[in-house]
């Protein structure tokens, strides 16, 4: 094979390439957003939303339990991506902040991956439902590029905190 015929397949493997790359339909990304609230079954299984759903089946969401806000503990939910972003953000911490490894050891001895099943619901593990105060519902709260599960009571008093803090917070939009 001479010169051209090395540049003819060259071609040829660009081509197909090309068109299976072609062929590749484009994933809207996922935003969560809004609120819905639903029951949750005597095996702890509660639904997600269908706008929610990772396209493809077995997608692993991470699920942690989050202790950051005042008004209590809650489930926030991670798709891979994401949790990728939240890894990669901790590995680049320095070694020598003590912080890294309370983040590495809180996280990873806090979350679980979870699956949806073929009904497009999860299951809640005993500890994190029970921590969170999550029993007989559950409140999917959206936040944008990932969702929180939330008691709906205990959710009442993060609106409140949200209400107050929420012009200042637009004052960032500006």
């Amino acid at each position: 094979m001479g010169k051209n015929g090395a540049l003819w397949v060259i071609l040829a493997v660009s081509r197909i390439a090309v068109n299976k790359m072609s062929d590749a339909k484009p994933v809207p990304p996922t935003y969560y957003n809004s609120c819905y609230r639903h029951g949750v079954d005597e095996k702890r299984r509660v639904q997600i939303p269908a706008k929610w759903r990772p396209e493809d089946d077995g997608v692993e969401l991470t699920m942690i339990l989050w202790p950051k806000h005042q008004a209590g503990v809650c489930l926030r939910v991670l798709p891979p991506e994401e949790m990728a972003k939240m890894k990669a953000g901790i590995d680049a911490l320095p070694n020598s902040d003590a912080n890294k490894g309370v983040l590495k050891r809180f996280i990873g001895s806090k979350s679980v991956q979870v699956t949806l099943d073929k009904s497009g619901r999860i299951c809640l593990p005993e500890e994190m439902a029970r921590a969170a105060g999550i029993k007989d519902e559950a409140l999917f709260v959206g936040v944008l590029d990932r969702f929180e599960i939330w008691n709906p009571a205990r959710y009442e008093n993060v609106e409140a905190t949200d209400a107050v803090l929420a012009p200042k917070a637009f004052e960032l939009m500006e």
